[in-house]
This record gives C-alpha cells, structure tokens and sequence, in this order.
C-alpha cells in the first residue's frame, strides 16, 4: 500500500498577508504568544488599529517568528531576551553589508 503526504503551502504577500492563526498554526504557538511577539517588538501589525484577531503580518515577520521560537526552544530565553539578540542580529547584519560596500573586510 502506497503512502500519500499531503502538504499546503501559503503563499505571504502584500497582498496576502498571513492572519494571525496561520502565524500561529506556522511557528507551532498559540495566539497570545504571537500577541506577545507583538508587544515585545518582535513583528510588526501591518493594521494597529484592528483587534489581534485580525492583524496581518508579512514573511519577515514568519521569519523572525520562527527565530523566536527557534530562540527559546534551544537557548530558553524569553522574548525580552529574543527581540534583543534579533535586533543585535539584523545590526550586525547591517553592519557588515555597510563595511562590505566600503570594501572592508
């Protein structure tokens, strides 16, 4: 008997933004850790003004979801902690392609 996976995917653009449970069904959380994400900084809403149950967010934000996540499962720090080691990360990322247009290495 054959076995049959069956994957779907979601397409994240700016005109398809991902709702907050998919971000949540995403990063394996549930909704208010994705709150918290939001409180600490971490993602941006792309609409403020609207209650957490509609707040869009884009790819970046999967992204750096998905690094805090990645940041408390194998280091366990809190999400204080993560929002500032992802924004040392993007600064120093920053950095370096600065130095690198100048031609330092």
């Amino acid at each position: 008997m054959a076995t049959v996976s069956v994957t779907t995917a979601t397409a994240i653009s700016a005109s398809q933004p991902l709702a907050m449970n998919d971000l949540a069904h995403a990063v394996g959380a549930d909704t208010a850790w994705v709150v918290q994400l939001v409180e600490v900084g971490i993602v941006q809403v792309t609409t403020a003004e609207a209650p957490p149950e509609r707040w869009q967010f884009s790819s970046t934000d999967l992204q750096c979801a998905l690094e805090a996540r990645r940041l408390e499962r194998d280091f366990g720090v809190g999400l204080d902690a993560a929002a500032l080691i992802l924004d040392l990360q993007h600064e120093v990322r920053r950095l370096k392609a600065v130095l690198q247009a100048h031609g330092v290495r």
